[in-house]
């Protein structure tokens, strides 16, 4: 896996997919989207009441979302009630996905989402390093030079001395058994940490906002994977699926619901009941004899005051009435005040938390703020509404409101019981609401993430917020509640979605890559939408070596909401570059920008909006095509078919019907998508069918399959098997093995050349056990292993060719390498009358 500077590369998708505020220095949990007011039903009082009570922390630690050992961080934080955390080195970027197309940064965005979702249900706290998911890594060195462990070791230090955790879990050993390069390196990078961390000369840069911290001990928790047991008779353990009688559920039932949530990921899990033992090894720290927290104090009695904390904390409880949470605001209000005389600032601060949330679930007291449109653009007046139902009593004040510099003063307005009050404000939307780390280009191992106080955090840590003031029995109470839009859907009910700040007119280029063959003009259509009522312009940035017509388009009288498309040609020129990037530029009122727009919109999480940049690659190849119609049976989800398209095919998405009873003679070749024959049960049926395609003369190319799940046994017409065997590097060796072979050949002829400028991997699944009637075309392996074949084989049945593939043409196609179209385009040509191998 080389190291190399991506630019923003999500724009390659954005066109076929579906289409300063206060900073806390503590972590906030992300707001949820049934709703923005916490849950204040009696099972969470309670046990908000026990975990107010605790004073312990532990921060879990591995690679990437659905790494997280979901049972044991329920049972920390619902059944220990310690404050819990996840540190995922990554967002997932670099996985597959089983729910759609998206890849890479636009992945990452939904497995942030998934994450969030997950410890809604466990009761944990999401936390994220720098760190890119480049893809799958053999080995730490290289994971941790292409993350840069230095930046990325600061972060995990700047997390740790945030969230101050006694102890330290990591999922993985640094020893290799968790098999992923990833997986290593974060176990390496925690075991790091958990000594830089209390130590002040280990990125002192932090110390203006945060202290060092030493946490008490790092544990491996062991684990028992398919055919690697990692546990021992002798390491600690501890049972952790026990039943919460409160919740009324064990912790393998909050894990499955909680890891069911990682939906691209296909992590859909059974409940689990019954006792279930979790192992631990020692890795720093003293071991523990009988608890995990031995030897660490996790009452009140841990820091100075706390005495009375506590023994306030238990006549509360045992007075607390069911029939009545309203009756036990005054002694919690009575509490805070012992809680702000604890010298400890990291407890005084959660704790304090902790409380106001108590109070107002005691109280009733709910209060949420809307916006009446879902987009408003930069400089825009977005007017809040802010609503209050007070089910207390009339000894709750509302005393002001305020977002940002804007503040609505009400004087300690009285708040009549049970009936619901509105109050309006506005504010001046001064940020776009693009999420912080893809603010700019990065390189392909991090994000580049300039402001300290963003690292870590899950979600933009100032989308806009209002700020609520009560009083309640006399004493000031602060709450936060994010602005949304709110609105009703006939089906849904009532549905909640993030409000987004716009530039404020968006650019959509059509195609992501333009492939010229000759001089000869394309045009390239500019998706534009306006988020203001005005006037303006739309250019392209000059291209050395192209010819550019117009320069650029007026717009006047726009209105918010509009959509229009203009044209531009382009024209290659001799001079001009192989491969050059076209920019599309809006300007108005003498501000510029270049940036697209896109959502993603799955039903399991909110809406996600982001604006990638306004740019698309435009390719002068030698590319020669034969053939022209091509069918293609969806796997997974990938862009592969609209790459096709964009090369001069006329792809056809075929139905199940389609395969079993139409004519599929009149395709010149049909192509499954990636993972395929795990995804889809039907092609078990389907298969006959499409090797009676090529035995009647047809050309059918597989694209890979995980050797896991394969929904029949022999995909193709001889035997082969699909292994775990990949090369990462994507700029391994390439041996060429059949120099003569038509896929090398006919239309395009490859050379070495067409292997340069891949990105992420060269290949995933080989195939072995290779049938003497294939021919393996390629040779390659990553550095220290033996070389592989099977990246592409091909072999004749009857008059057609069959063609199985596991080069990540999938990743290839979208970003536009000049080589992977000529090679693919190949795979899709059987030449008439010629030996085929």
């Amino acid at each position: 896996m080389a190291y190399k500077i991506c630019h923003l590369s999500f724009n390659i998708f954005a066109h076929m997919n579906r289409i300063k505020l206060l900073v806390s220095l503590l972590f906030i949990a992300s707001v949820g989207f049934a709703q923005t007011a916490p849950p204040a039903d009696l099972v969470t009082i309670e046990q908000n009441f026990k975990k107010l009570d605790v004073l312990g922390s532990v921060l879990y630690v591995a690679a990437h979302p659905d790494d997280e050992n979901t049972r044991l961080l329920a049972y920390l934080a619902q059944e220990k009630h310690y404050r819990t955390g996840y540190l995922s080195m990554t967002r997932g970027d670099g996985g597959q996905n089983l729910l759609g197309n998206e890849q890479s940064e636009l992945l990452g965005l939904i497995r942030t989402q998934e994450l969030l979702a997950a410890r809604k249900v466990d009761g944990a706290e999401q936390f994220f390093t720098r760190a890119n998911d480049f893809g799958f890594s053999k080995g730490p060195n290289e994971t941790l030079k292409i993350w840069d462990k230095e930046k990325v070791l600061s972060d995990v230090v700047w997390v740790i001395r945030k969230f101050r955790p006694d102890v330290i879990i990591c999922r993985f050993p640094t020893t290799g058994e968790g098999g992923h390069g990833h997986h290593t390196s974060s176990a390496i990078l925690a075991q790091e940490a958990f000594t830089a961390a209390a130590d002040p000369n280990r990125f002192p840069e932090q110390l203006q906002y945060v202290q060092p911290w030493q946490a008490k001990r790092l544990l491996w928790n062991t684990f028992n994977f398919g055919n690697t047991n990692t546990t021992a008779a002798d390491q600690f353990k501890i049972d952790v699926g026990v039943y919460n009688p409160i919740i009324g559920k064990g912790y393998g039932e909050l894990a499955a619901e909680s890891r069911s949530n990682h939906k691209t990921q296909g992590f859909g899990s059974a409940r689990q009941r019954g006792s279930s033992f979790e192992y631990f090894k020692t890795i720093l720290g003293d071991a523990p004899q009988n608890d995990l927290f031995d030897g660490i104090n996790t009452t009140w009695k841990r820091v100075k005051n706390g005495d009375a904390v506590s023994a306030g904390i238990s006549i509360i409880q045992k007075g607390f009435d069911i029939e009545h949470p309203e009756n036990s605001v005054p002694p919690l209000v009575q509490l805070m005040s012992r809680i702000e005389k604890v010298p400890d600032v990291y407890w005084r601060t959660q704790k304090l938390k902790e409380l106001d949330n108590l109070i107002a679930a005691c109280a009733g007291l709910w209060f949420e703020s809307y916006s009446p449109e879902p987009t408003y653009a930069l400089g825009d007046s977005v007017k809040i509404r802010s609503q209050v139902l007070n089910r207390y009593s009339d000894k709750v004040k509302l005393n002001r409101i305020s977002i940002g510099s804007e503040i609505k003063n009400l004087d300690s307005q009285v708040i009549p019981a049970n009936q619901l009050q509105s109050y309006n404000t506005s504010v001046i939307a001064a940020k776009i609401t693009q999420p912080y780390w893809l603010e700019t280009a990065h390189m392909q191992g991090s994000y580049h993430i300039p402001d300290q106080l963003s690292v870590g955090n899950p979600e933009n840590p100032d989308l806009p917020a209002v700020d609520y003031e009560f009083i309640i029995e006399g004493k000031p109470i602060h709450f936060a509640r994010r602005v949304v839009y709110k609105y009703v859907d006939p089906v849904r009910g009532e549905v909640y979605q993030p409000l987004v700040i716009t530039p404020p007119v968006t650019a959509n280029i059509a195609n992501p890559v333009y492939i010229f063959n000759a001089q000869v003009p394309q045009n390239v259509q500019v998706k534009l939408k306006s988020f203001i009522n005005g006037n303006g312009t739309v250019s392209i940035k000059p291209i050395k070596g192209w010819n550019i017509s117009p320069d650029k388009f007026g717009f006047t009288n726009k209105h918010k909401g509009d959509e229009w498309t203009v044209s531009f040609s382009v024209t290659p020129s001799e001079n001009s570059t192989k491969t050059s990037e076209f920019e599309a530029i809006t300007t108005v009122n003498g501000q510029s920008s270049s940036l697209g727009i896109q959502q993603l919109i799955y039903d399991h999480i909110p809406i996600i909006t982001l604006f990638p940049p306004a740019r698309a690659k435009l390719l002068d190849i030698n590319l020669k095509i034969a053939g022209k119609r091509i069918g293609y049976i969806n796997g997974a989800g990938d862009l592969v078919a609209e790459s096709l398209h964009q090369a001069g095919y006329d792809v056809h998405i075929l139905t199940e019907k389609e395969v079993m009873n139409g004519d599929l003679s009149g395709y010149d070749a049909i192509v499954t998508g990636v993972r395929a024959y795990n995804v889809d049960p039907r092609l078990a049926i389907e298969q006959p069918k499409l090797l009676d395609y090529v035995k009647n003369g047809g050309n059918l190319l597989i694209q890979y399959n995980n050797n896991n799940g394969l929904v029949t046994k022999q995909i193709g017409p001889y035997p082969f098997r699909v292994v775990n065997q990949r090369v990462t590097d994507e700029d391994a060796k390439i041996t060429i093995l059949d120099k003569q072979n038509p896929v090398l050949n006919y239309p395009n002829t490859i050379t070495q050349e067409d292997f340069n400028g891949w990105i992420q991997e060269r290949g995933l699944y080989f195939v072995n056990d290779i049938d003497p009637n294939y021919k393996p075309v390629l040779q390659m392996n990553d550095n220290g292993e033996a070389p592989n074949n099977g990246a592409i084989i091909v072999g004749n049945y009857g008059e057609g060719r069959f063609v199985y593939t596991s080069l990540a043409f999938f990743r290839q196609l979208p970003a536009g390498v000049p080589g992977a179209y000529r090679l693919f385009i190949n795979l899709l040509s059987k030449p008439k009358n010629q030996p085929l191998n």
